[in-house]
């Protein structure tokens, strides 16, 4: 059965939003993707999920982005090619908490704000992907 892929990378962007809050299933026959989190009262994110969601032939977890490794190594892969002389920096940025706030702030001051949007998104379609075809998933779109 064929997957919206916008529908897809939206499932992962609430997965990944909400770090091990936030959970989503592709059922694997019909293609619907079942929403859930334990920590909201919106109906839209809390399918109620079956009692056989833990059997991979019928359903699979919407990964997050460590899962796709999205996270730092991506920051760090932008740094390499577009901040060359900032890439220690970051690289120490990424040992300690508050990486991202201080990422951002870097990527203002350089001026390349949009550039890495641009390249997180084409490296998130490109990952998630992957990640489907790795799992036979047929995408549209």
């Amino acid at each position: 059965m064929p997957v919206d892929f916008q529908e897809l990378l939206l499932a992962y962007e609430y997965v990944s939003s909400g770090t091990g809050l936030h959970q989503a299933f592709l059922c694997r026959r019909t293609g619907k993707i079942l929403w859930h989190s334990d920590f909201s009262d919106h109906d839209e994110f809390n399918d109620e999920l079956p009692d056989d969601i833990e059997d991979d032939e019928k359903y699979i977890a919407i990964p997050d982005k460590r899962e796709l490794d999205l996270g730092k190594p991506m920051a760090l892969n932008f740094a390499r090619e577009f901040l060359s002389d900032d890439f220690d920096e970051v690289r120490y940025m990424f040992s300690r908490r508050g990486a991202y706030k201080k990422f951002r702030a870097l990527l203002i001051r350089r001026n390349v704000l949009e550039r890495w949007y641009d390249f997180e998104s084409k490296a998130t379609a490109r990952a998630l992907r992957e990640w489907c075809e790795i799992n036979s998933i047929e995408i549209t779109g």
